[in-house]
């Protein structure tokens, strides 16, 4: 199974750069699945229904969440009727919506996705999330009762993720790493077959502070005072992910490749 994964789509100039590149992607390189992580995509905080509406009509399979998940507050009667949007697993045992599920694609092979998030150095406490994904992952064996599992780690520590993906490894096809929105070089394939990436980077423009415009940012940091609010940077987005192949048998990853389209980044992928 070919799957690609997009990290965290950063405002109006990351949505524009999946509507504008996701289709030929899929063409080109005749993925079976997409899985993008939306949390970001409405001004740089949550995920409106109408913006979830564009990213799936972009080509995206599934839309994945975090800790921002219901900051657009329109979301939170949506979420249940869209089953594919997934918030993490461990948000909040009164969250609507789900944190995990199984896809069916037209030729009958099946794709787990589910979403957890961290604990370290996050503004919130959020539930274990290894006690959260191992029931799950233990109901959805790899190569039988699903071809593919995917899962997406929304956190801040890099030894977080790390963790969590040893954790899975030999138990899903890729784990991959969201929040931060700066990709990581370490894509690697573990002991066990799992693909691994600590993070997919954002969809978004790198001309910034991890995707927003830089001044307010920047006197923050040099003052400890806000002046205004937080605004996404709209400069050309580059798409951030991660490309991935499985066997359909054990559903363990034949290979793994970040991808990095567009905007400021040195180009990656499949065919970069």
């Amino acid at each position: 199974m070919r799957i690609l994964f997009l990290g965290d789509v950063m405002g109006r100039s990351g949505r524009k750069a999946v509507a504008e590149r996701l289709a030929g992607l899929r063409r080109d390189w005749g993925l079976d699945f997409v899985v993008v992580n939306g949390e970001n995509a409405t001004s740089g905080a949550g995920l409106s229904p109408d913006h979830a509406k564009d990213l799936f009509e972009a080509g995206a399979d599934c839309v994945t969440l975090g800790d921002h998940a219901f900051d657009q507050k329109t979301l939170i009667g949506h979420i249940d009727k869209e089953p594919r949007l997934l918030r993490p697993l461990n948000f909040s045992k009164v969250a609507p919506g789900q944190g995990a599920r199984l896809f069916t694609l037209a030729d009958g092979r099946r794709v787990l996705v589910a979403q957890v998030l961290g604990q370290v150095f996050m503004k919130r406490p959020f539930d274990d999330p290894f006690s959260a994904i191992e029931p799950v992952l233990r109901a959805h064996p790899l190569g039988a009762r699903a071809q593919a599992v995917l899962v997406d780690v929304h956190c801040e520590a890099t030894s977080e993720k790390m963790a969590i993906g040893h954790w899975c490894d030999g138990r899903a096809s890729l784990v991959v790493g969201t929040h931060t929105h700066v990709p990581t070089s370490d894509t690697m394939i573990l002991g066990g077959g799992t693909a691994y990436q600590t993070d997919a980077g954002m969809c978004g423009d790198y001309d910034s502070v991890i995707g927003m415009q830089k001044d307010e940012p920047l006197r923050r940091f040099i003052t400890g005072m806000p002046s205004k609010r937080f605004e996404p940077a709209v400069g050309e987005a580059t798409l951030s992910g991660v490309f991935v192949e499985t066997d359909d048998k054990t559903g363990r990853a034949l290979s793994v490749t970040p991808v990095r389209l567009g905007g400021r980044l040195q180009p990656m992928g499949p065919q970069a």
